[in-house]
């Protein structure tokens, strides 16, 4: 019999992506077999005497301040990735790997069971405890034009300001065509009051995010190294694709090596999420990329790092919009009511 499944890799998002627009999406969106799931995430939240994802998605107001408390934030990032995960129609759909933006690697590494519910749900709400409390700021500035081919004017600009704050100043995330940058609070203004102003929005800074993905995580990857084991860490059930574009096969992991990484370089040193999703075309040559929620903002990244390298001829913006225009796109997006019909029916 030959397998009429679909291949798909999935890609879960980082920071950010639960906001006003996504209120109640959670809650509104889960089939009624994953509501044990969701009280098992609930039930460790109240271990934590924190405010459970149901409140939190529930709650008749989107409020700031509670909302985007990194402990709340990351919570119903990863609650409502993972649980989008879990929703996936494994009948039509054959996962082959499993890669994320920034805090996605957590997800990532649930959605691969490397961890439990408990473990993942306690660590992603700790690490964004211990993250937040570093020093610094982070702020976006687009490097591709109009038709998101790599602009080389933006990538010099961009250079030029790491350069010239060498050691105060780095790449944090490698994000399609954007680069995001992270150091001190002093380095970050003083960039972004030298890079060009771009469409009235850019640079832009990235209210209540510290300096992620650089040396100024230090402490935080210190502290969570001495409070989480390699022992809780367990081999992925399916293939990861970490945040340097190394793949990580399923069943085969050394503990010691994945916490290393998680914890360590991962929270310290820059994440490159265009390599991993390039890393993800090239090795796996998926018939789709699917995009967990919350919200649906991966699909520019997504589609900017394969335009980067021209996979399977895609070259620019318009070519990419002209191939999604398919009864089953190649990009799909969980975030989307009509693209997440496709893949959870």
């Amino acid at each position: 019999m030959t397998n009429s499944r679909k291949t798909a890799v999935v890609v879960c998002p980082g920071r950010g992506t639960y906001n006003k627009p996504e209120l109640g999406s959670i809650s509104s969106a889960l089939p009624a077999a994953l509501q044990p799931t969701l009280a098992q995430i609930d039930h460790t939240r109240t271990d934590l005497n924190l405010a459970t994802v149901s409140e939190l998605d529930q709650a008749p107001l989107f409020k700031s301040s509670l909302h985007q408390r990194p402990e709340h934030a990351a919570a119903l990032i990863y609650a409502g990735g993972y649980l989008d995960y879990q929703a996936l129609n494994t009948e039509q759909f054959d996962v082959v790997a499993i890669t994320g933006n920034s805090m996605g690697w957590y997800t990532a590494m649930a959605c691969a069971e490397s961890w439990n519910i408990n473990t993942s749900t306690r660590l992603v709400t700790r690490m964004a405890q211990l993250t937040a409390g570093g020093a610094g700021a982070q702020f976006i500035y687009p490097v591709v034009d109009e038709q998101w081919r790599p602009c080389a004017a933006k990538q010099a600009a961009v250079a030029q300001q790491l350069e010239r704050f060498a050691g105060d100043l780095k790449m944090s995330i490698k994000y399609g065509g954007y680069a995001v940058l992270a150091g001190s609070e002093a380095a970050c203004s003083a960039a972004m009051a030298a890079l060009p102003r771009l469409d009235e929005r850019f640079p832009m800074l990235l209210p209540g995010h510290a300096a992620f993905h650089t040396h100024f995580m230090q402490q935080a990857s210190q502290q969570a190294l001495a409070e989480w084991p390699a022992a809780g860490f367990h081999a992925p059930q399916t293939p990861l694709i970490d945040g340097r574009g190394q793949i990580w096969p399923a069943h085969v992991t050394h503990q010691a090596a994945l916490q290393q990484y998680t914890l360590g370089h991962q929270v310290t040193e820059a994440y490159d999420f265009s390599k991993a999703i390039q890393t993800a075309a090239k090795e796996f040559a998926p018939d789709h990329f699917i995009l967990l929620g919350p919200g649906a903002g991966l699909g520019g990244a997504v589609a900017q790092a394969l335009i980067e390298i021209n996979w399977q001829g895609l070259d620019s913006k318009a070519e990419f919009s002209a191939r999604q225009q398919v009864p089953l796109p190649y990009l799909l997006s969980m975030g989307l009511p009509e693209q997440r019909a496709l893949v959870t029916g």
